[in-house]
């Protein structure tokens, strides 16, 4: 337990310190995140016998890096996308190790988690990036802790026994409710006077919701290659896939959320 607590609060000083210095240092802490991501995943197929080309995955999310440190418009994410399916493809077909389902995991790979933290760059470059990096996290770490408060303490129903058979229905739930009340602590402590107690309330549901769902798909992934985690990267919490899961998912929802909502606009 020490040492989980010394490693969380090492992680968090260097999570603010290149959050909050400059847009590079955010689209740098996101891309390297990304990258780690990516070599865990790669490593994890290796578990059951298959072979990505993960330098397909670190040129794109690398390109990416550079798509939004130069403000790039959508026509060059797509030509980026298709450009890392095409290398994914060829290194199939000249890679014998690679080979079919090598190339197919790669295409996947560039998706999730490629394409995510391609969307966190954009996010962290954006006008709105601090209300929506805010509120997607405070929203999904409060979902998160009261979620295993509530199934300790009332799950008696599997929410998804296939895929992690410790979470309960009931557990989701207080987890969610949890991250509404967030959302209005957030609100009265007039952090971001421009969104209204509902887009908080609202952005903060959706986002501790789509963060459960990116939780277990992260676990879905563990389950197929064999994983309790997908590394010792960070001491007493996993990997950096295991500390992004949820974040993942969460952050782009928040960010969605408000932008339909007027905030930024």
């Amino acid at each position: 337990m020490k040492q989980r607590v010394i490693s969380a609060v090492i992680l968090l000083a260097i999570v603010l310190s290149c959050v909050f210095l400059s847009y590079v240092t955010r689209v740098l802490f996101f891309g390297v995140a990304g990258i780690l991501c990516a070599y865990e995943y790669s490593r994890g197929l290796e578990k059951i016998d298959v072979y990505c080309a993960a330098w397909v995955m670190y040129v794109y999310i690398a390109v990416q890096a550079v798509l939004a440190l130069i403000h790039a418009g959508a026509v060059s994410y797509i030509a980026c996308f298709t450009g890392g399916i095409f290398l994914a493809m060829f290194s199939g077909i000249v890679h014998h190790k690679v080979s079919g389902h090598g190339a197919i995991y790669t295409v996947a790979g560039l998706a999730y988690p490629g394409v995510v933290f391609g969307v966190l760059m954009m996010i962290s470059v954006g006008t709105i990036w601090k209300e929506a990096l805010v509120l997607g996290a405070i929203s999904c770490w409060s979902c998160d802790s009261f979620a295993l408060f509530g199934g300790l303490r009332f799950g008696k129903h599997k929410l998804a026994p296939n895929v992690s058979p410790n979470k309960s229905i009931e557990g989701s739930i207080c987890g969610a409710l949890a991250s509404v009340v967030a959302g209005i602590v957030i609100w009265a402590l007039k952090i971001f006077p421009a969104i209204s107690l509902p887009v908080c309330m609202i952005t903060a549901l959706v986002s501790s919701s789509l963060g459960q769902i990116g939780d277990l798909a992260e676990s879905m992934l563990k389950r197929m290659m064999g994983l309790k985690d997908f590394s010792n990267l960070i001491p007493g919490h996993g990997g950096m896939f295991d500390r992004a899961d949820s974040l993942m998912f969460a952050i782009p929802s928040a960010y969605i959320c408000l932008h339909y909502a007027g905030i930024g606009i």
